[in-house]
């Protein structure tokens, strides 16, 4: 699987590999192994909710101990490093995706998606899938990015969520 293909499915089902929103954090951490939590988690402890364990370019914000959000985060012109569970590559890859290469993505995967106005805005610009609500969050280069067209937009951020409505015990039970 590449990173696209990863991308795209991601975009089509709300899933990123194995993960999920709603999955129980000490689900993930047996899959992806023990994560680098926040400073406020580390700080308060593992019962304050919102603040993000992250692996790599990976980002999995936790509330009420349940997964609630589920990011990738890139620097175009760099790479970006997704654990195996998800992404079976070996090591880093590139991180530069160009937002009419994913958009082609998406519609020869038939993935509907539209723009979101509320984060299209000044340099950077977004697209929300349906039904499974990723958005995907695209920035003109920074000055110091080594990008082949410094005129395209690339993928900064990938990300869905969905907050947990009743307790995880309680949904296991």
């Amino acid at each position: 699987m590449t990173l696209l293909d990863l991308l795209v499915d991601f975009a089509r089902t709300g899933r990123l590999g194995p993960l999920h929103c709603g999955m129980p954090l000490a689900e993930a951490e047996e899959l992806l192994g023990p994560g680098h939590p926040h400073p406020a988690i580390r700080m308060k402890g593992p019962d304050i909710d919102g603040y993000p364990y992250t692996w790599g370019g990976l980002s999995l914000d936790v509330t009420r101990r349940a997964v609630s959000s589920i990011g990738l985060f890139f620097c175009p012109g760099s790479t970006i490093e997704i654990p195996a569970p998800v992404l079976p590559a070996a090591g880093p890859v590139a991180a530069t995706v160009a937002r009419e290469e994913l958009i082609a993505a998406f519609d020869a995967a038939g993935c509907r998606h539209a723009v979101r106005g509320v984060l299209t805005f000044g340099r950077q610009s977004c697209v929300v899938t349906q039904p499974a609500e990723v958005s995907s969050v695209f920035v003109l280069p920074g000055r110091n990015d080594p990008v082949p067209d410094r005129e395209r937009h690339y993928l900064r951020a990938m990300n869905t969520h969905r907050i947990p409505t009743e307790p995880v015990d309680a949904a296991l039970g």
